[in-house]
C-alpha cells in the first residue's frame, strides 16, 4: 500500500507498458507515424489509450464525442471498444493531419463507427445540441485548444446523458499548473478549468495522474 501515487521512472513506466498494454499492430503503426509528425507531442499515451477504452466498454457505451482528433490514435482506442454500431463524432480543424486519421481508421476496420468534422468544434457542438437536442452522448473526449477548454466541457456537460463520462486531457500540462510563474494563457485556461470542474456539483469528479493528467467527470443528473 502506499499512501500516496507513486512516481513513475522510466524502468517501471515500460513495466507498466510491458504487462498491460495490449495495443494492435495498427494502434502501434500509428503511434509510430505520429512520431514523425511536428506536434508529435499531441499524442496521448498507449496507456491512456487503453483506459479510455477500458471506460467506454465499462459503460456499455455507444455514442461519443471527441474534441481534438490529429492523426487519430484516441479515436482509434476509443472505436476499438465501441460496438458495432457505436459511433465517435471527431471534431478538428486540420484535414491534413486527420488524412492520417482516416487512413489508419481504415486498416483497423472502424472507420464506419467515425464520423470525422472538420471546423471548429464549438460550431460542431453547437450543431449537435441544436439538431439534436442535449444528452445523445455517453462519453466525451476533450484534447483541443486549451483557451477552449471551458467553453467545451459546458457543451459536452449538456451533451452527454446523465451518468455519461466527459474526460479531459492535459489538466497537469506538464506539471506547470503548480508554477506560480507561469502566467501563459493555456496554464491559466488550464488551471481556471481544473477549479471549475473540480468545485462542479453537476459531475462526479477525479484527477487521474495518467499521461498528462485526466479528469473524469460523470454528469449526475
Amino acid at each position: 500500500m502506499s499512501p500516496r501515487t507513486l512516481g513513475l521512472s522510466d524502468d517501471l513506466y515500460d513495466y507498466i507498458l510491458s504487462v498491460s498494454v495490449r495495443e494492435t499492430e495498427t494502434q502501434r503503426a500509428l503511434r509510430k507515424k505520429t512520431e514523425e509528425q511536428e506536434w508529435a507531442i499531441m499524442q496521448i499515451s498507449p496507456d491512456q489509450g487503453q483506459f479510455m477504452g477500458l471506460l467506454v466498454e465499462l459503460m456499455g457505451a455507444r455514442r461519443t464525442i471527441e474534441i481534438g482528433t490529429f492523426t487519430g490514435y484516441s479515436a482509434l482506442c476509443v472505436a476499438l471498444h465501441l460496438p458495432d454500431d457505436g459511433q465517435v463524432v471527431a471534431c478538428d480543424v486540420d484535414a491534413e493531419t486527420t488524412l492520417i486519421a482516416r487512413e489508419y481508421w481504415k486498416k483497423a476496420g472502424v472507420a464506419s463507427k467515425i464520423d470525422l468534422r472538420i471546423g471548429p468544434a464549438l460550431d460542431t457542438l453547437d450543431d449537435l445540441l441544436k439538431n439534436e437536442g442535449p444528452g445523445g452522448f455517453d462519453f466525451a473526449f476533450i484534447d483541443a485548444d486549451k483557451t477552449n477548454y471551458a467553453n467545451y466541457y459546458q457543451r459536452c456537460l449538456e451533451l452527454v446523458r446523465p451518468g455519461g463520462l466527459i474526460a479531459i486531457d492535459n489538466v497537469l500540462w506538464g506539471g506547470d499548473v503548480v508554477d506560480p510563474d507561469n502566467q501563459k494563457e493555456n496554464t491559466k485556461a488550464i488551471r481556471a478549468l481544473n477549479e471549475m470542474v473540480g468545485n462542479d456539483d453537476r459531475v462526479t469528479v477525479s484527477l487521474v495522474p495518467i499521461g498528462d493528467g485526466l479528469t473524469l467527470a460523470r454528469r449526475k443528473n
